[in-house]
């Protein structure tokens, strides 16, 4: 019915991908948006709320729910910046640190998954298409 929608197809899409790494992730009591967060924060200690979110292309307020689901399992910490008291930077605690191989390895497993089942080229394709409409829409 909607095979040549965008919408629905990236949608539907999207869900399965949610479904492939929300089990990856679940042996660490995180959801796939706390998992790619403390991902970015292991890759970026120190980095501001908005750097952050920029670098995973969320808003503001997506980052900051998911940053205190990361506070509450005591995997982050925030701490004002010397600038501006409105800012923090976040930084992992040694809990996440102990953990950050193995997050990364898990999220690894889904993408040799995907790669396997679509073709190492086609994964491409479909990884750098996907990414380049993502800019062109702004």
């Amino acid at each position: 019915m909607f095979d040549h929608c965008m919408y629905f197809n990236t949608s539907a899409l999207a869900r399965r991908l949610e479904r492939e790494w929300a089990t990856a992730f679940k042996p660490f009591g995180l959801a796939p948006p706390q998992a790619f967060m403390l991902r970015a924060v292991l890759q970026m200690p120190g980095a501001l709320q908005s750097e952050l979110a920029e670098a995973l292309a969320i808003t503001r307020p997506t980052a900051t729910r998911a940053l205190d689901g990361l506070v509450q399992k005591r995997l982050v910490v925030r701490r004002a910046t010397g600038e501006d008291g409105r800012q923090t930077a976040i930084f992992p605690t040694a809990k996440a640190e102990s953990i950050g191989d193995a997050l990364n390895a898990a999220s690894a497993d889904v993408t040799s998954r995907l790669k396997r089942l679509f073709g190492a080229r086609r994964f491409k394709d479909v990884v750098d298409a996907v990414r380049d409409a993502r800019h062109d829409l702004g």
